[in-house]
């Protein structure tokens, strides 16, 4: 099948993963940390409580991951969808409301959960149990919302925020998660689910069955692929989270450095459809053990940057492997454990990406304040994914010969 006939027989299907995708932007890293300075000064913390507070209503939602994402295997998307939506939707308005700081974590957990966590587990799941032979191109195309979220976003906001309050920029978010709702209705009036058309969508993994949760947590390649995935959850918002301190050491203007973001997000485009693609072709088998080494390079990049170049270099190589992040990963599960119980299992890969977006700013601004340098900290990670791209060759190359051809 061609891609514009793909496209065209799938496409309400592909438009609700990429609604799902888009919307998560209010619960991600990118559009909270937009408020950052407004948040800090309206409550009087300092950037230490500030970053607190977001780690552990991250942490606590991601704890709750590992019960709400299951129920993906439960209930249909366009059951889960609007009330997912809708939660979002409460959070964005109480974050708009909020005047007590011990709110704070709530409200982060809330957007976290219902956003970063809920909105994208549903877009990627449905992908993963709706397509089988061509679900790399599923997820590369519905996952563009992360991208056109990214680069969009925080652009228009912080545009607005000039001239708006940023309190009721909170209350156009929560419109926006509103409208959402009779959209992704209406794009899955004809839904495809695992009751209504289990035999021609669902597939099986290793050993030709379909794995429960407690089976793929007894299993060692589950234990093996953790590190990977807990590594770009949690160093990627690290180097986000830490922008301004990275431009004040190199000794650049921060604007200097976000001029890269879009270069950052296009490369990233190219790359999540070309993993897709690539995918479809090859299976995750091949490909995963190795997509995070253009991470190795990126963060060697970024500690030895001295310029414009040096920078250019850490984008595209960050870029390379944030981009492929949308869509391997998502894909590998299914491949080797099946999809029958592909919400379960992916609830809880979910839940370790949450927790590592958590711990990252934590660990690293703890370093920074005990005295260890950023640029000698992203040294330390590039070795993090030279081991974890060691494990994953490992735990895959014993796995793959029980994968039914």
């Amino acid at each position: 099948m061609t891609l514009l006939g793909f496209l065209h027989r799938n496409a309400p299907w592909l438009a609700a993963g990429g609604l799902l995708t888009f919307l998560s932007s209010f619960g991600q890293t990118f559009f909270i940390s937009i408020f950052a300075g407004e948040i800090r000064s309206e409550f009087g913390l300092s950037h230490g409580h500030w970053g607190g507070i977001y780690s552990l209503g991250t942490a606590i939602s991601a704890v709750v991951m590992v019960w709400a994402g299951g129920l993906t295997d439960v209930f249909r998307v366009r059951v889960l969808g609007p009330l997912v939506l809708f939660g979002l939707a409460a959070a964005c308005s109480a974050m708009a409301l909020n005047q007590t700081v011990w709110l704070l974590p709530v409200i982060i957990f809330s957007l976290r959960l219902f956003g970063q966590g809920m909105c994208s587990h549903l877009a990627v799941v449905a992908m993963a149990r709706w397509f089988q032979a061509m679900r790399g191109r599923a997820l590369s195309i519905a996952t563009l919302g992360f991208a056109v979220g990214e680069a969009s976003l925080p652009i228009i906001f912080v545009a607005l925020m000039g001239f708006i309050n940023w309190h009721l920029l909170w209350f156009v978010a929560a419109g926006i998660c509103v409208l959402g709702v009779p959209v992704l209705i209406a794009l899955l009036r004809q839904e495809r689910t695992p009751q209504s058309m289990a035999q021609e969508f669902s597939g099986t993994g290793m050993q030709g069955r379909n794995w429960t949760r407690r089976q793929a947590l007894s299993h060692p390649l589950f234990w093996m692929m953790v590190p990977a995935m807990l590594g770009p959850a949690a160093f990627n918002t690290a180097f986000f989270f830490h922008q301004v301190h990275f431009s004040e050491i190199k000794g650049w203007e921060h604007v200097e450095l976000v001029a890269f973001f879009p270069v950052y997000t296009m490369i990233g485009i190219v790359s999540m459809v070309g993993s897709g693609w690539a995918l479809d072709r090859w299976g995750t088998a091949r490909l995963v053990p190795f997509y995070q080494l253009p991470m190795v390079v990126s963060f060697i990049a970024f500690s030895y940057a001295a310029g414009p170049v040096g920078a250019f270099v850490g984008f595209l190589f960050l870029a390379l492997t944030t981009g492929a992040n949308s869509t391997l990963p998502n894909a590998f599960w299914a491949e080797f454990y099946g999809t029958a119980h592909i919400g379960a299992i992916k609830a809880m890969v979910a839940a370790v990406m949450v927790f590592g977006s958590a711990i990252g700013p934590g660990i690293t601004g703890f370093l920074i304040d005990a005295g260890v340098g950023l640029e000698q900290q992203f040294l330390g990670i590039a070795c993090y994914f030279l081991f974890t791209t060691m494990m994953s060759y490992l735990g895959i190359r014993r796995a793959r010969r029980d994968l039914v051809p």
